[in-house]
């Protein structure tokens, strides 16, 4: 087996006694002393501190030209308006492939004279290769190797402007690049629990003692991969490899929303990108299928991977569930998956298999519990 790489933070982890598993490829800390659930809970509370430094970091930059050029060569690769991205802004998008399919999700910031791109850690060098073979000779493709901590919860904000102040007049979805005794820190309002908060990208020699300080605050706790994983489905956000994939459309994906109308028919730009004729397709025919948020009955969740029924026995098989967990916000099992359309009203009661029994789930609006990002 391929060695586990680590973070810049792993021998901190170790301090703060977390206890490590293999996720895409490197050693991450999947819960610290508090366990998954007070993490959960604290980071809802308070301000939870997560290593994300697994993800990969993108700078495109013109050859020639500005950063319009740029932003028209992805516009080729993803579905997304790039162009009308304004500076110091970001914006949810996806790479997809001549099927439609998504080939990985990610951010995109305009800071001003090149683009700065946050990958998943699992795509990271696919990505990469995509983008050179795809626009490499047009765009300058580099990766920057940094570490990076997303600040999330309803004090992150609190926090974080005792080390930047300017961060508190920052909204949802702004950038910027801030000097800091812990060096120059690349700085986006965003994150991935349904929390206001922080992403926060700083030189491997200066995240240990970025987090260090982050952690004298009475405010703060290190949380791990569990925990991030039920903020992030309480929130109603897809992962990457389960709720979403190559052979899942973004309109199946009930992603929609992030295909600006300039790229749709119609618009200024419509089309031009990989899968274009499938997704347009899609947008004005519908899709056979949709991904929906789930409530099981009972205490049981419905993990990924459960089969969905129409009926109690019998029947036939009309979707499956991609992730599933206790929500303790919300103080039930949920879930999320796909459905055919004819299930995707909500209240439709379907049955998911567990364990050979077929248990009653009810369709639900996404997200299970309101985001509280700062608008």
């Amino acid at each position: 087996m391929t060695e586990l790489k680590k973070t810049p933070l792993f021998e901190l982890h170790g301090e703060l006694g977390a206890r490590m598993v293999p996720f895409a490829g490197y050693e991450m800390p999947v819960q610290y002393a508090l366990g998954v659930m007070q993490e959960h809970n604290w980071t809802r509370e308070k301000a939870g501190l997560f290593d994300v430094s697994h993800m990969g970091q993108l700078l495109l930059s013109p050859k020639e030209g500005n950063v319009a050029d740029v932003a028209l060569a992805l516009e080729t690769l993803v579905p997304v308006d790039i162009a009308g991205l304004g500076q110091g802004r970001q914006r949810y998008g996806f790479f997809t492939n001549d099927k439609g399919g998504i080939l990985d999700d990610l951010m995109i910031a305009n800071r001003g004279d090149h683009l700065f791109v946050v990958v998943n850690a699992a795509c990271k060098d696919a990505d990469e290769a995509h983008l050179r073979a795809a626009i490499g000779d047009r765009v300058k493709v580099e990766v920057a190797d940094r570490a990076l901590l997303a600040l999330q919860g309803p004090l992150a904000e609190e926090v974080f402007k005792r080390i930047v102040p300017e961060a508190a007049e920052m909204r949802f979805m702004d950038v910027i690049v801030a000097g800091s005794e812990f060096g120059e820190l690349w700085i986006s309002r965003s994150g991935y629990t349904g929390e206001d908060g922080y992403e926060i990208s700083v030189a491997n020699d200066q995240a240990a003692a970025l987090t260090r300080a982050l952690l004298a605050f009475d405010e703060v706790e290190a949380i791990g991969l569990g925990a991030r994983d039920s903020l992030r489905l309480e929130a109603g956000l897809c992962l990457y490899g389960h709720d979403i994939d190559e052979g899942t459309t973004p309109i199946e994906a009930s992603l929609l929303w992030a295909i600006q109308k300039a790229r749709r028919s119609g618009g200024a730009r419509e089309g031009g990108f990989k899968g274009s004729d499938v997704i347009l397709g899609q947008i004005a025919d519908g899709a056979s299928r949709a991904r929906v948020g789930l409530l099981p009955e009972g205490r049981a969740p419905m993990r990924e991977g459960t089969p969905i029924f129409d009926s109690a026995e019998g029947g036939a098989q009309i979707g499956v569930v991609t992730s599933g967990a206790f929500g303790p916000t919300i103080g039930r099992p949920m879930s999320m998956g796909y459905v055919a359309k004819d299930f995707t009203s909500k209240g439709t009661t379907v049955w998911g298999e567990v364990r050979g029994k077929r248990l009653p789930a009810v369709i639900a609006d996404l997200p299970f519990r309101p985001s509280q990002f700062k608008k």
